[in-house]
């Protein structure tokens, strides 16, 4: 993978962060579940109180990453509270996704500059701080264009030519609609190419591990090899919530014109996401019809998301959690298989 491979799948892996926050929705005090994030060439493991990236190198050793990890409601009584802590659960997921990407770019530069000329021996090469902001920020703007602009501003358009869509409800049913095919063709054209298949399978050897792990206790290769890749703690499953959740908080903007709309619509957003986390945490408590109605859209998704991944890729997400259970173990967390 060259360096230009890399900063390419780095912009599109970051669009992709906040499904790392789907861990906290359904664990207890007490309880110790596990999930994670595809990186390059590698995958992350989180239990809630570490953390541990595995990536494979070009020698096919496996480098690891690891640290402790505190909740934001440990650090920050207030984040306890309904809504907030939804939105301290996603703040800490996009920052630990940050970090996870950064690591295996870095890794994936290394390698791809060990076979250059202009290689320095004996320095490592380091991911800088204003190409992750760069890489944030037009994960943002594109984000904010893609789901919020032009589902609008299509949405005004059809308005202009039939009346029927000026109907409040019909015309965020049309904005809903439009952005939703919007996330379902983005995930689609995502997965032709090359770099994010890879991502893909290291997606889908992430999903075995954990549900192996859940299923038997074990973290090894056969185990997971048997596995299913589909999993319904993905986040995917919290995007849709937060596209539909959203068509019912636009229904109560007072606004008229554009761009009264378009920033509502953006300011709404912390609100939004913090409702979606409670009433995923609610269904996932459940465990009823209202907790498969909220998965299964994703289980659907995942058909894209995740591919089923080799051998070797499954070793790097076993190196992975092993490596984040042995540090939640030394914290004092007691192993719960679901």
């Amino acid at each position: 993978m060259t360096t230009k491979h890399v900063i390419r799948t780095l912009s599109i892996a970051g669009g992709r962060l906040t499904r790392l926050a789907a861990l906290p929705l359904f664990q207890g005090p007490e309880e110790v579940l596990v999930g994670g994030q595809a990186v390059i060439e590698g995958v992350m493991m989180r239990s809630p109180h570490s953390y541990a990236v595995a990536v494979r190198c070009p020698d096919g050793s496996i480098a690891v990453g690891e640290d402790y990890l505190d909740r934001p409601s440990e650090k920050h009584p207030w984040l306890r509270y309904p809504i907030l802590r939804g939105l301290g659960t996603l703040g800490q997921a996009m920052a630990l996704g940050i970090r996870a990407l950064k690591y295996s770019a870095e890794h994936a530069i290394e390698s791809a500059q060990d076979s250059s000329a202009a290689a320095k021996p004996g320095k490592k090469p380091e991911m800088s701080r204003w190409l992750m902001a760069l890489n944030i920020l037009f994960s943002l703007a594109f984000f904010i264009a893609l789901y919020k602009l032009l589902p609008l501003y299509m949405a005004t358009r059809l308005q202009s030519h039939y009346a029927v869509v000026g109907n409040l409800v019909v015309f965020n049913f049309v904005d809903g609609f439009i952005r939703i095919a919007f996330f379902l063709a983005f995930l689609a054209l995502l997965a032709q190419s090359k770099d994010i298949r890879r991502v893909f399978e290291y997606h889908g050897a992430e999903h075995k591990v954990v549900w192996a792990f859940e299923k038997t206790g074990r973290m090894d290769v056969e185990t997971a090899r048997s596995a299913t890749r589909f999993h319904p703690r993905c986040g995917t499953s919290f995007l849709l919530v937060v596209m539909v959740v959203a068509m019912l908080f636009y229904m109560v903007l007072p606004f008229h014109s554009f761009a009264g709309k378009l920033i509502g619509r953006l300011v709404l957003l912390p609100l939004i996401a913090g409702v979606s986390y409670e009433f995923i945490r609610f269904a996932a408590k459940s465990k009823g019809i209202l907790w498969r109605w909220a998965s299964q859209p994703g289980l659907w998704l995942q058909r894209i998301t995740t591919r089923e991944p080799d051998d070797s890729q499954l070793e790097t997400a076993v190196k992975a959690l092993e490596s984040a259970m042995a540090l939640e173990k030394a914290r004092g967390g007691e192993l719960v298989i679901a």
